[in-house]
């Protein structure tokens, strides 16, 4: 028996989120920002983003054991993310360092638009494998890491310290997952050859949750320019054929990965998996292989209603931690798939993760009473 479900690791940051009106609804970032206007909000949230908080808030919410290893700077940001994974007792693994300041993101997210991200990596330019906790790995059925564009020290020469950070921790018997973030094109990870990252790295990666513009950008970046190069006029994740999230899939899963998952938003979720018998060699896994091994399915998004939303931030963050969830709890894939859509749009009525977001019986209840269509591929 392992101490911890799951270890969560990478990056860690503060969000500053505007709260716009919930009176005004736009459809064009446009609209809103323009020189000289004067935006009346009513509030300003400070909360704790990145993939440690998001998925591991959830994750505890969905009565997980977790082990978060993340970093902070030594400032008043840090204090604040501090004070909050200590008032949920899960601060052990969150270190301070000197070097840089806490990461933080303002979130511009107002209704009818997707967000908008203005985002500073912080000390997290200083994360490296040395602030890795193997000894809380070792004690856990499963590693999840994210996000290596922001996480310098995981993208250089070829992110070949992830790929040996993944590789020891397979050999621990531990089963990894890999989340993604959308590499900047102005910074320095927007000029990492990401196909030569990605065959590194995904050999060691058994479970793959990126959203469908990262799978594409770090996979196909030559077909993400030309769809996005037409998509000037609408939101891109629309514009994208399911030939090619199934092709993207397929690359993924013949790169070495056994199970992906695919983020597509408002068009729902994607899975493909490979031969899942090596994950269930792992310590405390144990995937029905008749559901898993070699499926691929589609789930449309669920109904979310607009006069709830609050705002999309961490959405793909939670709809991970409950697809992890299941497959910590050997659920089906199908199901797995669900929980995964189900909690992403539940995601979307939270202001705080931990005290909003409904739990794990509020959505298996939700579940039985609206079920999604599941499409076999």
């Amino acid at each position: 028996m392992k101490k911890y479900d799951i270890v969560i690791a990478g990056y860690t940051c503060l969000d500053l989120i505007p709260d716009f009106k919930k009176a005004e609804s736009y459809t064009c970032i446009s609209h809103l920002f323009k020189p000289g206007k004067l935006i009346e909000i009513d509030g300003l949230s400070f909360i704790p983003g990145g993939v440690v908080p998001n998925t591991g808030l959830a994750m505890k919410k969905f009565n997980k054991k977790i082990f978060l290893n993340g970093l902070v700077g030594d400032d008043l940001m840090g204090e604040i993310v501090k004070d909050w994974f200590e008032k949920h007792n899960i601060s052990e693994g969150i270190k301070t360092t000197k070097k840089a300041g806490t990461a933080f993101s303002i979130v511009i997210a107002p209704p009818g638009i997707d967000r908008i991200f203005l985002e500073s990596p912080g000390c997290n330019q200083f994360f490296d494998s040395d602030f890795i906790n193997f000894h809380a790995i070792s004690q856990s059925r499963m590693f999840h890491f994210g996000y290596p564009p922001l996480l310098k020290q995981f993208f250089l020469n070829s992110g070949s310290q992830l790929a040996d950070v993944f590789s020891k921790i397979q050999s621990m018997g531990v089963v990894t997952c890999l989340d993604f973030s959308l590499p900047d094109p102005e910074s320095e990870s927007g000029k990492i050859i990401w196909p030569e990252v990605m065959q590194r790295i995904l050999p060691f990666t058994d479970i793959f949750v990126p959203s469908l513009e990262e799978a594409l950008k770090t996979m196909m970046p030559l077909k993400y320019a030309e769809i996005q190069s037409a998509s000037e006029h609408g939101e891109m994740i629309y514009q994208i054929p399911i030939e090619v999230i199934r092709e993207v899939g397929k690359l993924i899963i013949d790169s070495g990965v056994k199970i992906v998952l695919i983020k597509a938003g408002q068009r729902g979720a994607y899975l493909l998996a490979g031969d899942v018998s090596s994950i269930n060699e792992r310590t405390g896994i144990n995937l029905l292989e008749e559901s898993w091994s070699f499926r691929e399915l589609w789930c449309e998004a669920y109904h979310a209603d607009s006069l709830k939303i609050i705002n999309t931030t961490g959405a793909g963050d939670t709809a991970v931690a409950a697809f992890l969830s299941a497959i910590l709890d050997s659920y089906s894939a199908e199901f797995s798939l669900k929980y995964a859509t189900i909690a992403g749009r539940n995601n979307l009525y939270c202001r705080n993760i931990y005290t909003d977001l409904r739990d794990w019986s509020e959505m298996t209840k939700e579940i039985e009473s609206a079920p999604n269509e599941i499409i076999y591929l």
